[in-house]
């Protein structure tokens, strides 16, 4: 980390200093006549003639700063390590690449010649594998890591120069919320936070890490974010906490329970990531970062790629990995690392809505997003959650310029009222939405099933998808063969039933039927809505190929709006 007590200025005027010889520097200080000198002047051993009489007040100014910031840092590991956390700096050392953090501020909102540091957040800027990254690090040691006046002006500018600049920012959040003592004024430096974030969203990405507390309006500060991130333990996260849901309501609920990493990772949703410790935490946001780009104008980094035997054998294994049988589970995740480079994929929400996977990889070197269902779980079914989950990663790949790769095995949408009840149909529509406006390259592989609204909801063409493959395998139709069946020859399996004859043996038959000639690709490749049907271990290649293909798209707006009005 940059010795942050020595300024550009300061530094400059020392090394000129140290550079003169002693004639030089008498010759460069217009010395007073010896007859004008006071007998103190005459008598002191610094007098104007000694070589450091110039840079002793800066000498001892940065002196002092750096023995506050020493002291500063001292108390912060002595507060923070204590409960078994880190100290903001050393959460900065764990972000950046070594020794590129450079500090703005350092000391607003303190006072030097009063022993005060300065203000209870860091804010500067630091290389995350060789590109800049914007950062602001709320101290707990300092005041709680409230937010006041000070804090919320430090945070803006910061802000200001990375919209400026076009680089993400990443944010550390450890505080107790607003500065109560500050009153209104604390509560208006969140709004021109929130004001910013929104600013910022869609053009550079933007990553909040929970390290400690984080309660009432500022979690809104994250919220508005492309990604949380959580640890497992001294994380928490919400707008009201236990002594309040305590008086309010009656219930006795611990702050883990109510808003810990675990609970916003697998039951809200709320987050994307949960780090065993802090410097997973941190080591998934720089992971994370290696993915996507700069800013909105910005093409995501690439990485050197040699294709190699082993993985040419791995992508033979693909047609091993699904089973004949369509009512036989199997892990999604083994066919994405089939065909992703040197088997690399990132999840994102692991722990949310398992019935749909998302991630990134790269294919080739270039990085993509991934979106799957899980077959493993609910049989890959779309529900609420898994409807929301698809459709923020979607967007998020869209507004970066990550290509989406879809694999289906869907069998549709989760029936029943509790989903009903819970808005499937706004929630589901979120999917439409995210597919329908994206405009990065889509390419699109049905595995196995691929039925009714979720055929077209998953990246179909006719949703906008640019590429489609089926695997021979795919089964494509409005409805399934036994749910179809019943439908579609419910008289005659009824009359069968009147004369006595076998409807088990009549329904397997219909179903047999409706198998070979309508539940399979046959109808897609006929209207063009599958391009190709493609041997399993083809599929890698036949997505790079694409990707390739693609590499042109260009995003178009027709048409002139302020915007879509998403169903939210």
């Amino acid at each position: 980390m940059t010795d942050i007590m020595q300024s550009p200025a300061v530094k400059q005027y020392v090394e000129q200093s140290a550079s003169l010889g002693d004639g030089d520097v008498k010759q460069s200080v217009k010395q007073p006549s010896a007859h004008l000198q006071s007998p103190q002047q005459q008598s002191s051993p610094q007098s104007a003639d000694s070589p450091n009489a110039g840079q002793q007040p800066i000498r001892a100014a940065v002196a002092r700063a750096a023995e506050l910031a020493r002291d500063a840092e001292a108390h912060a590991r002595e507060r923070q390590h204590v409960k078994g956390k880190l100290t903001a700096r050393e959460r900065l050392d764990l972000l950046f690449d070594t020794g590129t953090f450079e500090e703005i501020g350092r000391f607003a909102g303190g006072d030097i010649n009063g022993g005060k540091a300065g203000a209870a957040v860091i804010t500067g800027f630091g290389d995350v594998y060789g590109r800049k990254i914007a950062v602001y690090a709320q101290d707990f040691s300092v005041r709680g890591g409230t937010l006041g006046h000070a804090e919320g002006e430090k945070i803006c500018r910061l802000m200001d120069k990375a919209i400026e600049l076009k680089i993400p920012i990443v944010a550390l959040i450890d505080s107790g919320g607003a500065r109560i003592q500050e009153g209104v004024a604390a509560l208006t430096e969140y709004g021109h936070i929130f004001r910013r974030t929104c600013a910022a969203s869609g053009f550079v990405p933007q990553i909040s890490i929970i390290l400690g507390p984080c309660a009432g309006g500022a979690v809104y500060c994250p919220a508005l974010t492309d990604f949380i991130i959580m640890t497992r333990e001294h994380s928490n996260m919400f707008v009201t906490g236990p002594d309040v849901v305590k008086a309010a309501t009656g219930e006795v609920i611990s702050m883990d329970d109510l808003g810990g990493g675990l609970v916003h990772n697998r039951v809200s949703g709320v987050a994307h990531y949960l780090g065993e410790d802090e410097s997973d935490a941190i080591d998934y946001a720089r992971t994370v970062l290696a993915y996507l780009p700069s800013n909105c104008d910005d093409q995501p980094p690439t990485y050197a790629y040699a294709v190699t035997r082993a993985e040419r054998e791995t992508a033979k294994r693909l047609a091993t990995i699904v089973p004949d049988n369509d009512r036989q589970p199997y892990d999604m995740l083994e066919v994405i690392r089939c065909i992703v480079d040197y088997g690399e994929f990132v999840q994102v929400q692991e722990l949310f809505a398992g019935s749909a996977v998302v991630g990134f990889a790269c294919i080739e070197g270039h990085p993509v997003g991934v979106v799957a269902n899980q077959p493993n779980v609910n049989a890959g079914i779309l529900d609420v959650d898994s409807s929301e989950k698809v459709a923020r990663f979607v967007r998020l790949c869209d507004a970066f310029n990550l290509p989406v790769i879809t694999l289906v095995d869907t069998p549709g949408y989760k029936p029943g009222a509790e989903q009903e009840h819970a808005g499937i149909i706004r929630r589901g529509a979120k999917v439409i939405y995210a597919y329908g406006n994206a405009q990065v390259p889509m390419i699109t592989v049905v595995l196995r099933k691929a039925f009714g609204g979720a055929y077209i909801v998953m990246g179909s063409k006719a949703i906008g998808a640019d590429m489609n493959f089926a695997w021979p395998s795919s089964q494509i139709a409005v409805l399934g063969a036994t749910g179809a069946v019943n439908i579609i020859h419910r008289k005659d399996l009824q009359k069968a039933r009147e004369t006595g004859r076998d409807v088990d043996a009549l329904r397997a038959q219909l179903v047999d039927e409706y198998q070979r000639t309508t539940v399979n690709a046959n109808l897609s490749l006929e209207t063009g809505q599958i391009d190709a049907m493609i041997d399993p271990e083809q599929t890698r290649q036949a997505i790079a190929e694409s990707l390739r293909l693609l590499a042109g798209k260009r995003r178009t707006r027709p048409t002139t709006k302020h915007h879509g009005n998403q169903p939210l």
